[in-house]
C-alpha cells in the first residue's frame, strides 16, 4: 500500500488496521532529520529519502508492506513509478521483505542521478572560473555555495543509510530473508559508491572554491600592477608640473620664451618612456 500525503484519519485508519504505534506515526507526519529504523514486535519502521531528498516512511510486517510520502517545504517527493514496476514484474510471489528491498534499491539508484545532476553543475561553475569574459564573482560564489549545501543535505541522506542497510543484512528484521537480501547486498554496494561519490564531489567544491579564490586574486593584482604602471605614469607629469607650480621668484626657467613648451614635451616623454616600460613587462 503507497499512502501520498495522509490526512490525519487515514493515518488513523491505517493505525487501526495493521496496529502500528502511534509513535512512528507520529514521526510519519514531520520530516525526518535522517534515515533510520525501529524494530516493534509485530513490524518494522524504516526512513529512507530519495535522490531529491523526498522523504518515505516504510513499514514492513508479516505479509504487509506501506510507504507513506510526503511533501515537504520544498515540495520534494519520491515518484514510486520505477518501483512499482520492478514489484509487479515480480509478482505474485513477491514478499514483504522483497518489496522493502526494491523500494530500497529504487531510493539508492535515484543517488546516481542526483551526484550527476550536481557534477555536471559543477563542471559548468568551473567553467565560468576559468572562461572569458569575467563572470560576477559574487554569483561564482553563491552557486558553489549552493552545491556545497547541497551535497551536504545529500550527504545527510545517503551516510546514514548503510547503518539501516547494515542492520536488515544482519537479519534484524525477520521479514527481510531470501531474494530481499540478495538484493540488499547489492543496493548495500551501491550505496557506498554513491557515498564515495558525494565525498569527491565535496572535495571537488572545496578545490574549485579555492581555485576561484585564486583567480580573484590574480585578478586583483593584475588591477593593482595597472594601477600602480598609471599612477607612475601621471607621477612623471605631476612632478614636473608641481616643481614649475611652486611660484619662486628666482626659477631661471620661469622667464625662458620656450620654458612652457619644455615643460610640456618633458612631461610627453617621460609619460610615453614609463608607458613603454611598463607595456613590455606587461604590466598594462
Amino acid at each position: 500500500m503507497d499512502v501520498f500525503d495522509p490526512t490525519s484519519e487515514e493515518l488513523e485508519s491505517l493505525d487501526q488496521q495493521f496496529g502500528l504505534g502511534d509513535r512512528t506515526f507520529d514521526e510519519a507526519r514531520r520530516r525526518a532529520a535522517r534515515p533510520t529504523m525501529q524494530r516493534f514486535a509485530d513490524h518494522a519502521y524504516v526512513v529512507a529519502f530519495s535522490g531529491s531528498l523526498g522523504e518515505v516512511d516504510m513499514y514492513v510486517g508479516d505479509g504487509w508492506f506501506i510507504t507513506v510520502r510526503l511533501h515537504d517545504d520544498k515540495g520534494r517527493e519520491w515518484d514510486p513509478t520505477v518501483a512499482l514496476a520492478r514489484i509487479q514484474r515480480l509478482a505474485p510471489d513477491v514478499s514483504a521483505g522483497m518489496m522493502l528491498a526494491t523500494v530500497i534499491e529504487e531510493l539508492v539508484d535515484g543517488y546516481f542521478d542526483s551526484t550527476d545532476i550536481l557534477e555536471d553543475h559543477l563542471e559548468g561553475i568551473e567553467d565560468r572560473i576559468f572562461g572569458e569574459p569575467l563572470q560576477a564573482e559574487r554569483q561564482v560564489q553563491q552557486d558553489l555555495f549552493g552545491v556545497r549545501r547541497k551535497l551536504l543535505e545529500l550527504r545527510r541522506a545517503v551516510v546514514p543509510l548503510r547503518e539501516v542497510l547494515s542492520a536488515l543484512l544482519r537479519k534484524e528484521v525477520q521479514w527481510v530473508d531470501g531474494e530481499a537480501l540478495v538484493v540488499l547486498r547489492d543496493t548495500f554496494d551501491k550505496l557506498l559508491r554513491a557515498v564515495d561519490l558525494v565525498d569527491e564531489l565535496r572535495e571537488l567544491v572545496g578545490n574549485a572554491v579555492d581555485a576561484h579564490l585564486a583567480v580573484m586574486s590574480n585578478q586583483m593584482n593584475l588591477v593593482m600592477k595597472k594601477l600602480t604602471a598609471w599612477g607612475s605614469i601621471v607621477f612623471g607629469a605631476t612632478l614636473i608640473a608641481g616643481i614649475y607650480g611652486m611660484n619662486f621668484q628666482h626659477m631661471p626657467e620661469l622667464g625662458w620664451f620656450w620654458g612652457y613648451p619644455f615643460a610640456l614635451g618633458s612631461m610627453v616623454v617621460m609619460s610615453f618612456v614609463l608607458y613603454r616600460i611598463f607595456k613590455r613587462r606587461d604590466w598594462l
